[in-house]
């Protein structure tokens, strides 16, 4: 019998939450995700230096001052990462929005044009490219505008049920809720610990979503992120993608046993609610504690770690 890993491939598309090469090389995944933390972590490793002499350049050329130099250097660098993921995996890279911008619609289109220019520059197309945009009511706004300008995206930091509907009929081509920062929200808050799979809040999540995308007949993507372990990816095989860290990514590989499909489209049909305005999601998602703890907290901890990465790069000019 083959590990859990080649199962999970005949059932689901299988994306590689890293942007280390080596990682990606191989676990050959079809598909690979970066975000500021993921870029952070990469552009210390060795084999990235040289990128971030590239983006140094690319900033001070383009720069006109400090601020929009780091900007510029950023931009290049994750798009550059991005370019080599593109080399090891068939299928496209996310690459995600300034985290700064998630409450902003225009600056948003505006910096993802920006990204897929800068990728058409290095010679790759916008079809092999997802842009990831924070889940707020203006990031699923401006993802709406680009859907229309023919660049895909991926809404992230999702949470809830109510971004989920939003983002479906914005006609976000993919969205990645986080299983596992659901989970530590629950244990945080309620006490209790111990959660079996199937009862996992954030499998559950994503089951619910899953299953009223196919039903309503909505084509945007679902794709679990944020694992914590094993048992909740597969509680998850079907799903339409996970994107998994490499350490998960090798779990299932050297576990030999039999893996069963939990999610199948489903072929009863359902009627999707009412247009989701703009004061019904507001009001919907401020009921949700933890999603919008959780969408605050990550949106936080990217802008920290975008902010990190800046001033590693203005280090690494002095």
């Amino acid at each position: 019998m083959t590990n859990k890993l080649e199962q999970l491939k005949t059932m689901t598309t299988v994306v590689a939450d890293t942007g280390d090469f080596e990682a990606i090389k191989l676990w050959q995944p079809e598909d690979a995700t970066t975000n500021p933390s993921l870029l952070l972590k990469a552009a210390s490793m060795e084999q990235y230096q040289p990128l971030l002499a590239q983006a140094m350049s690319y900033g001070r050329d383009q720069g006109s001052h400090e601020k929009e130099m780091l900007a510029k250097a950023s931009d290049y660098l994750a798009v550059a990462i991005g370019k080599e993921i593109l080399k090891y995996v068939p299928g496209r890279v996310s690459t995600e929005v300034d985290a700064r911008l998630s409450f902003n619609t225009q600056a948003t289109v505006d910096k993802a044009r920006q990204l897929i220019e800068l990728y058409a520059q290095l010679g790759i197309q916008k079809d092999r490219v997802l842009i990831k945009i924070a889940s707020t009511w203006e990031g699923i706004q401006a993802a709406k505008q680009l859907e229309l300008l023919g660049i895909q995206c991926n809404l992230t930091l999702l949470f809830s049920f109510t971004q989920a509907v939003a983002a479906a009929e914005a006609g976000a081509f993919l969205i990645s809720p986080f299983v596992g920062r659901i989970l530590d929200w629950y244990k945080a808050s309620t006490g209790k610990t111990d959660y079996t799979s199937a009862e996992d809040p954030g499998v559950v999540s994503v089951s619910k979503i899953y299953n009223f995308y196919k039903q309503s007949g909505y084509k945007t993507v679902v794709m679990g992120a944020s694992f914590r372990n094993t048992g909740e990816i597969e509680q998850l095989a079907g799903c339409d993608r996970l994107t998994i860290s490499p350490d998960l990514l090798a779990k299932l590989a050297d576990d030999e046993g039999a893996l069963t499909q939990q999610l199948l489209p489903s072929t009863s049909s359902n009627t999707p609610e009412a247009s989701m305005t703009e004061q019904r999601f507001r009001w919907e998602f401020n009921e949700d504690a933890m999603a919008t703890e959780k969408l605050a907290e990550g949106i936080r901890k990217f802008a920290v770690d975008q902010e990190a990465l800046e001033t590693l790069l203005k280090e690494h000019v002095a």
